[in-house]
């Protein structure tokens, strides 16, 4: 086994937010001449569980020293030599094959000698009862690998990353902010993995729009990387005022659940970026529990999320819900585990939902769905969302959906926010902004009927076999907002009229010669 080593690089200066962006980027740069990463999708996994290591080392550093000084013992998550200090701060540390045989190889034989890799190493870490760091330092390298195959340019990379000082605030704010915007290229870079980003002025909508108070929990059951998990832990921040309220943030407040590997390592490191020192993130999949088995004690007060459209699950998921309710949309398969969550007392339970438009005019079970929802939460609003929020990444048209355990819905708003001034359609480089929903949230306490918002009597909504795809009575009749049977008809009328005013002509033609 490598000896513990302590010869590390000299003490970190404070990094200026220029600088700390130019490590990122040589790292990144160094990376790209690896041949066994293929692009930005391999990078920023790759980049993360490095980061994640110098994180996790610096912070155990920061309370080693405080238990010392406290007189308290100390038991690292990690122990040497696998620790950051011992085989990646070094100068002279592991480098080349050795470096690359240190991190993958299950056991590393030297002589009579036999001890565990790296990866094998963390993917057997167990925490005490009740769970802790090393749970979670597990679970995320079981779902992870090592794709750099070059350990010469490996060891340039982690001496850049030891550049970073995770023990100054600022440079993790700094951090945090360029990491963001390395999930948003990944997104970009992944196409089908887009599902892992949701726009970012669309979750700080829905987290405003829900208002989360501290000592409320927030969960979000398809947490992918994190993005709706970071707005509500930031805008509960704001409310903390003593040391107990930031023990009810960190320990109370945030929960997710995710059941892939890559999207559950980047939600990790984002929410640590963020300042949330454990983060609660169940590596699993949200609908493995029977609905009938949900009870207050796994309930919450609020649910923020975006679930995965499409997609199937295998028949063992789908028996955890009623016969009547199975379907192949995991949307609605979340939708019903989301309202199964929520609270029912002493406090009424609240969510917003990222639905795509099938599940608004959908029929069969999707209407089973909708009448349990209307009859026993009350559905109080739902916003348009306009064309191209997800582009290019997906063409289908989405809506936010509102509601609350309480009484059954009497009457649903409708707000539709249509693309700004000026726009024709939102794009990599022009993506949604917050400041397009400032309208919406002045309207949401104080609510009037005008061009774009309207409601609809629940009845109406049952009378119609729950068809929630209302279009905007306030403006002119707009194909795109017409439920599909609506579009085909006026279609077809269309074409109708047509031929008839054809044929019209040709009689007039015929008639002159």
């Amino acid at each position: 086994m490598p000896k513990a080593k302590t010869k590390v690089l000299s003490a970190q200066a404070k990094t200026t937010p220029q600088h700390l962006a130019s490590i990122i980027k040589s790292a990144r740069d160094k990376m790209r001449k690896d041949k066994g990463l293929s692009g930005d999708t391999d990078r920023l996994p790759q980049l993360t569980w490095i980061l994640f290591l110098k994180f996790l080392d610096d912070a155990e550093t920061l309370r080693q020293t405080e238990a010392e000084l406290a007189g308290q013992a100390f038991r690292p998550a990690i122990e040497a030599p696998y620790r950051w200090r011992d085989w990646a701060a070094p100068a002279d540390g592991l480098t080349g094959d050795d470096l690359i045989r240190f991190i993958n190889q299950d056991e590393i034989v030297e002589g009579e000698k036999k001890y565990p890799g790296l990866f094998a190493y963390l993917k057997s870490l167990r925490g005490a009862e009740g769970g802790d760091r090393r749970d979670v330092i597990a679970n995320v390298f079981r779902g992870t690998l090592n794709r750099m195959i070059n350990g010469y340019i490996l060891r340039e990379v982690l001496t850049v990353v030891n550049q970073i000082n995770f023990a100054s605030s600022e440079e993790i704010h700094t951090l945090s902010a360029l990491y963001e915007s390395m999930l948003k290229e990944m997104r970009d870079a992944a196409g089908d993995a887009g599902e892992f980003y949701t726009p970012r002025a669309l979750v700080r909508f829905m987290v405003d729009a829900l208002d989360p108070h501290l000592g409320e929990t927030v969960l979000d059951p398809a947490s992918g990387t994190g993005g709706f998990l970071v707005e509500a832990y930031e805008h509960l921040r704001k409310q903390c005022a003593s040391v107990e309220d930031f023990v009810i943030l960190q320990k109370q407040s945030v929960q997710g659940v995710e059941a892939k590997p890559l999207p559950y390592l980047l939600c990790q490191m984002n929410l640590l970026l963020h300042g949330m020192e454990y983060p609660q993130i169940a590596y699993e999949n949200s609908l493995a529990v029977r609905l009938g088995e949900i009870g207050e004690r796994e309930r919450v007060d609020v649910i923020l999320t975006n679930p995965p459209f499409g997609g199937e699950e295998e028949s063992k998921i789908l028996n955890n819900f009623p016969a009547d309710k199975r379907t192949t949309e995991t949307t609605l398969l979340f939708l019903q585990l989301i309202m199964r969550k929520l609270h029912r007392s002493p406090r009424a339970g609240r969510a917003a939902v990222v639905v795509p438009n099938g599940v608004l005019f959908g029929d069969g079970v999707a209407a089973k769905i909708k009448e349990e929802l209307l009859r026993e939460f009350n559905l109080h609003t739902i916003v348009r969302l306009p064309k191209g929020v997800f582009a290019p990444y997906t063409t289908i048209e989405t809506n936010l959906i509102f509601f609350e355990v309480g009484s059954p819905t009497k009457e649903i708003w409708y707000y539709e926010k249509t693309l700004p001034e000026g726009v024709k359609n939102y794009t990599k480089t022009k993506p949604m902004r917050v400041e397009e929903f400032a309208d919406c949230l002045g309207w949401w306490n104080n609510r009037i009927e005008h061009e774009s918002a309207w409601r609809v009597p629940a009845e109406q909504v049952v009378a119609n076999n729950f068809n929630l795809d209302i279009k905007n009575p306030n403006r002119k009749d707009d194909l795109e907002h017409l439920p599909p049977k609506e579009l085909v008809k006026g279609i077809l009328v269309k074409e109708k009229r047509i031929i008839e005013l054809m044929n019209e002509i040709d009689n007039l033609l015929v008639t002159r010669a």
